[in-house]
This record gives C-alpha cells, sequence and structure tokens, in this order.
C-alpha cells in the first residue's frame, strides 16, 4: 500500500511536472539581442522586468549579426521584440521619407512597421547610437569645443581620424559634412573605427569620428560635440514587437514604457562600459540598473 502510495505520488509529481512545462512554454516569449553589448544589456533589463512583474518566461537570443537578420526572426515568429534603431528605416524595408528630422524619423518607422509587418515600435528610450565627433577632453577644454560648429575655428590645424568608409558615403559622410558644417580638415587619416578611440587618447588624432555609446568614450576620455546642425541621421533606440505576442500578452506594453524616455546616452554609455572595460555580466549590469532606478527589489537583485 505505501508503495503504491508512493507511486501514485511520484506519477503526480510528474504530471505536475510536464503541465508546468508545458504551461512555461507558452508563457515564454523571446528578446532578440545584437552582436554589441548595449543590445544585450537591454535585452537583460528587458527579461528581469518581465519576468518580475508577470508569469512570462523570457529567453534571450544574443548575437544575430544583423538587424536584417534580427527583422526576419521577428517576422517569422522566432523572435518577439528587439532592440532597434530609428534610423534602420533607411535600410529599405519599406518606402519612406529622407531626412534628419528626430520626429519624422521616428514616425515613419512607428507607421512603417505597423503597416508592413504588423509590428509595434515603441516610443524611444532615450539614446541613440550614431556617429559622433568627438575629441579630447583636454582639447575640448582648452579651445572652447561643445558643438561640431566649433571646430572651424581650429579645422587647419586638427588631424581627423575617420571610419575608412565613412570618407566616401554621399549622404552622411565627410562630402556631405563639410558642405553643412563648412569645415574641411586638411589632415584626414582614414583607418579601422576601432582604431579611433586609442588614436586621440594617445594624441596621435585631434578629432575623431566614433559611436555616440562607445564606452572607450569613458576610457579614453573623449568629449563628444553636439550634432548642432542635425547632420548625422537619428538612430533612437526602441523597441520593436510583434503586435500579435503584444496581444496575447498585453501587460507587456507597459512593462515596455517604462524606460521610455528614461536611458539617455550617459547612462547607456556607462552600462556599456561595465561590461565592455570592467568585463561585468549584462545581467549584473542590468539587475544593479533595475535596484538604483527602484524597478527591481534590492533582495531580488541578490538572490
Amino acid at each position: 500500500m505505501r508503495k503504491a502510495s508512493r507511486l501514485l505520488l511520484a506519477i503526480s509529481l510528474v504530471s505536475i511536472f510536464l503541465l508546468s512545462a508545458c504551461s512555461q512554454k507558452e508563457d515564454t516569449i523571446n528578446i532578440g539581442a545584437a552582436t554589441y553589448t548595449e543590445t544585450k544589456i537591454m535585452a537583460a533589463v528587458y527579461k528581469e522586468l518581465i519576468e518580475d512583474r508577470t508569469d512570462i518566461q523570457v529567453d534571450i537570443t544574443p548575437d544575430l549579426l544583423s538587424t536584417s537578420l534580427i527583422l526576419k526572426a521577428l517576422d517569422r515568429g522566432d523572435l518577439d521584440m528587439s532592440l532597434m534603431y530609428s534610423g534602420m528605416i533607411y535600410n529599405n524595408f519599406f518606402p519612406v521619407k529622407v531626412t534628419t528630422n528626430r520626429e519624422e524619423v521616428l514616425s515613419q518607422a512607428k507607421k512603417g512597421f505597423d503597416k508592413y509587418y504588423d509590428m509595434k515600435w515603441f516610443d524611444p528610450l532615450g539614446f541613440e547610437n550614431t556617429y559622433a565627433l568627438t575629441v579630447r577632453e583636454d582639447i575640448a577644454e582648452q579651445r572652447g569645443l561643445e558643438k561640431i560648429s566649433d571646430l572651424k575655428k581650429s579645422e587647419k590645424n586638427m588631424k581627423f581620424g575617420v571610419d575608412s568608409s565613412w570618407m566616401e558615403r554621399p549622404t552622411d559622410g565627410y562630402p556631405a559634412f563639410k558642405k553643412a558644417y563648412g569645415v574641411t580638415f586638411e589632415r584626414t587619416y582614414p583607418m579601422d573605427v576601432n582604431l579611433v578611440y586609442e588614436a586621440a587618447a594617445s594624441k596621435k588624432m585631434d578629432v575623431v569620428l566614433a559611436y555616440s555609446t562607445d564606452p572607450r568614450l569613458i576610457q579614453y576620455k573623449l568629449k563628444t560635440l553636439k550634432d548642432d546642425k542635425r547632420f548625422f541621421p537619428p538612430y533612437d533606440a526602441s523597441i520593436l514587437a510583434r503586435n500579435d505576442t503584444l496581444k496575447k500578452h498585453p501587460e507587456l506594453k507597459g512593462i515596455i514604457n517604462t524606460l521610455s524616455g528614461k536611458i539617455n546616452e550617459k547612462t547607456m554609455t556607462n552600462l556599456n562600459y561595465q561590461v565592455d572595460i570592467k568585463h561585468r555580466s549584462e545581467r549584473d549590469v542590468a539587475r544593479e540598473y533595475l535596484v538604483q532606478q527602484g524597478l527591481l527589489d534590492k533582495e531580488k537583485e541578490e538572490s
């Protein structure tokens, strides 16, 4: 009799486990992340938020090689949501009007992905990852450099280190930049974009073209000059999610919107710094950020 009871108990436990597994599978969503760090940090941030506030299990698929690959996976339903950037609308995903006006680019992203892909483009998180002209902090202080237009008074005696491909790009590259700002550096040095940061820090270059949330800006004490003529296309970060996922889990909208407008470039650069330079895990950095913002209990962060 005792053996039979034990057998029934074992069967019940297995059944509960199987039912739990099936239920868990039905309530699982997948967040995609590209190869660069901030997309993986934000995936970890939303995983923590969603699992803390709902019964949904969140899986993360990291290191996806391109925006096109992520969008295809979203379109197939292999992914449910991912971090994206507004300037990606110029990658021929649907018809667009070319402009550098931030509001117009955002509006086109929202309308286009809803119409052509049945996906929701959420309000921006508050930071963008785009090209940025940067100088060492000591040079900025010595020459009074705050915005790109300020370079006009120093262009002739400054060495410009720049991503090789940018030199030839017709619409948002060096030829168009010279027309927009009237700034022409007499000494330009095309190089791999990963070399520009150290080149500036070691004083081999005075001005370099970098990425606006790259942690090496902090590591090498580089100052980003304000794009006062709005030359570079906006690449505001937003979450893109499938409408059918949001319909199935309507609570996700509120959770995703929790961070809208809350993460500026300085914050994102610091988060990237913690992972890339301090070699901490995306999960730990994400949890720490959420605790600091009062969005996650410290006890849960430590568990």
